[in-house]
């Protein structure tokens, strides 16, 4: 897998008080003052919120303003997971299924993808793509799936996407590309994604 690029994203809805005190922890972090960033984000994860988890993870993770852990760094990226942030299921997902802090787990690892992929998250659309393409994490080898993926990771900004997304149609029939571009149209965020397609498996 790439290196985990985690984006710090605000939630519209946390308190007002509290979202100056993330605010500020964000600001710290972005200009590497990260003993002010651990001082006003960590009273904030432990009152749940989600965005502050993700950021504390974060720091467990990379190592700043704390010494490097990563069961910190699962735990926190968890609880912010378990909250449906899309960027820490990311982060869960990758080190399920390297086995970071964690057994490895391809099954739980593809399902916490999919959770974030389902909210339109460009780097887990673009895990998964990878996963169908070439047949891992107990995944069906399907190239109209990867297609779709690549292409909403694409969309979603996602420069690697744009490159696999061109490589594969190289080997696919114009039906194949025709279907995964319909079931790009189709799809919206916040619903399920196709497990399967009717021409993808013939490769």
């Amino acid at each position: 897998m790439k290196k985990l690029f985690v984006a710090i994203t605000f939630a519209l809805g946390l308190h007002t008080s509290a979202m100056a005190g993330f605010t500020e922890g964000a600001n710290a972090y972005n200009a590497k003052n990260y003993a002010l960033a651990l001082k006003e984000v960590t009273p904030l994860a432990r009152k749940g919120h989600a965005d502050a988890q993700h950021l504390l993870g974060l720091m467990y993770y990379m190592g700043r303003g704390v010494a490097r852990d990563y069961k910190q760094a699962l735990q926190w990226h968890r609880k912010a997971a378990m909250q449906g942030k899309s960027d820490a299921q990311y982060v869960v997902g990758a080190m399920y299924y390297t086995g970071n802090a964690v057994p490895q787990d391809h099954k739980t690892a593809i399902s916490w993808f999919r959770k974030a992929a389902e909210q339109g998250h460009a780097e887990a659309q673009h895990a998964l793509g990878l996963m169908y393409r070439y047949h891992a994490a107990g995944l069906p080898q399907d190239m109209v799936l990867a297609y779709m993926l690549w292409n909403l990771a694409a969309a979603n900004g996602n420069a690697n996407a744009v490159e696999q997304r061109a490589a594969i149609a190289r080997r696919m029939t114009q039906e194949q590309i025709e279907e995964a571009q319909a079931m790009s149209r189709s799809w919206r965020p916040g619903t399920a994604l196709p497990t399967q397609s009717k021409t993808g498996t013939n490769t």
